[in-house]
């Protein structure tokens, strides 16, 4: 905060003449940034339609009304499909994310140096490629159906389960763990009760968070053939059964609504 002297008077001002060019450099260079982005996006842009879009959205929507609730006999097994996609991919994230997790933790892994990087490896594979796309991959290689949308959603959520716990791990007290070893505890009794007691709140909330993101999930799985309600939402597209389409989103809205009140029920009890 820099005080100019003009005419034996003291002026206040926040920056000095360098600070201040700099920032309108910087936004000068942001704004032309911006204007060459928009201008990129607005040549590849058919404006026409664009402009008719609400006209279109306004029509789609009116076909969508009143939704045909009779349809709704037909969606039950398609729902519990995608609760089974999210709950068992869940399972096998968890089975495979916790050793990964102590593996990829300073604290816990065997060598810093060689295994880590492989555990944080797997992590950073995991996460990097999203759930649709790992549908798309496992519907090429084990056909279309569940079976392919419960690996898709286990292979996505490995790397978020073991990051967030790994982060936790690493965190702990490691006060306690000092104490159960100076009692000549062994490895998985220092495991067992100087780490495992310290994460268990961490890993249960973690779970449960991520198996409420899998349910939002697996909703859209079935739109490249990895089987639940998305696959029947495809096929009401194709058909152009808009009424049926309409049941088939408020069934998923439902749906998400449903699981985030049961984790956050989940989530409050645990914490």
């Amino acid at each position: 905060m820099p005080t100019v002297v003009q005419d034996d008077t003291k002026i206040w001002q926040r920056r000095d003449r360098k600070r201040q060019l700099a920032i309108w450099a910087g936004w000068f260079i942001g704004t032309f940034i911006f204007v060459y982005c928009f201008k990129l996006i607005s040549d590849k842009t058919t404006w026409f339609f664009v402009l008719d879009a609400g006209k279109q959205a306004a029509d789609l929507g009116s076909r969508m009304v009143p939704p045909e609730w009779g349809y709704m006999h037909d969606l039950w097994r398609p729902l519990w499909d995608t609760i089974n996609i999210a709950t068992i991919g869940t399972v096998i994230a968890i089975v495979i994310a916790v050793p990964v997790a102590f593996l990829a933790a300073r604290n816990t892994t065997p060598s810093v140096a060689f295994v880590r990087p492989i555990a944080l490896l797997i992590i950073v594979s995991s996460r990097s490629i999203n759930s649709l796309i790992w549908a798309l991959l496992l519907v090429a290689i084990v056909g279309p159906g569940v079976f392919a949308g419960i690996i898709a959603i286990g292979l996505r959520s490995i790397g978020f389960v073991a990051k967030l716990l790994y982060e936790a791990i690493e965190e702990i007290d490691e006060k306690q763990v000092e104490a159960v070893t100076a009692t000549g505890a062994s490895g998985p009794q220092i495991l067992s009760f100087g780490i495992v007691p310290q994460i268990l709140p961490a890993f249960a909330g973690i779970t449960v968070f991520r198996w409420d993101i899998n349910i939002r999930e697996s909703t859209v799985l079935g739109l490249v053939g990895a089987g639940g309600i998305g696959l029947e939402l495809s096929a009401k597209i194709m058909e152009l059964g808009w009424s049926s389409v309409s049941v088939i989103l408020l069934s998923i809205i439902a749906t998400v609504v449903v699981s985030e009140w049961v984790s956050a029920k989940v989530r409050h009890g645990i914490i």
